[in-house]
C-alpha cells in the first residue's frame, strides 16, 4: 500500500517538519504583497498612458 505511506509521511511531514507563519507574520506578508501590487500596477498605468501619449504624438506627425 504504497498509497497509503505516502499519505501519512505527507501527513506527518506537513503537522511535524514543515514551520508555519504565524497570523502576524501571514497579515504582514499580505500587506507587502497588497502593497507591492499595487506600486506595479501603478506603473503599469503610467507607462500604458504615457505609451499612449506619446503614440498619439507620432501618429499627429502624420496627419
Amino acid at each position: 500500500m504504497k498509497l497509503k505511506l505516502y499519505f501519512e509521511e505527507a501527513y506527518n511531514e506537513l503537522v511535524h517538519k514543515v514551520s508555519w507563519p504565524t497570523w502576524k507574520e501571514l497579515q504582514n506578508s499580505a500587506f507587502i504583497v497588497m502593497v507591492a501590487s499595487f506600486i506595479i500596477a501603478l506603473v503599469v498605468f503610467l507607462m500604458d498612458i504615457s505609451f499612449e501619449n506619446i503614440m498619439n504624438l507620432v501618429y499627429s506627425l502624420f496627419y
